[in-house]
């Protein structure tokens, strides 16, 4: 968030002092911002499913094993 701020406040810098390599600078500043938080989202998104799929898993062990106690 810090650098898509920063990122603005360049490209604003320099729209208004006609320095296109300052509003490119800010344009890609908030890009890689974008990326970044692109990617964390992806990560969380993976490791949630995969915790999912773990407790899943633990689940149908747990019943396995109840089910074998109960073999009378």
């Amino acid at each position: 968030m810090k650098d898509e701020i920063k990122g603005k406040v360049d490209e604003l810098k320099g729209k208004l002092t006609g320095d296109k390599s300052e509003e490119l600078k800010g344009k890609g500043e908030q890009a890689a911002d974008e990326l970044r938080r692109t990617g964390r989202d992806i990560r969380d998104d993976v490791k949630d499913k995969a915790n999912e799929m773990d407790d899943e898993a633990r689940r149908e062990r747990e019943a396995e094993t109840v089910q074998e106690k109960r073999s009378w």
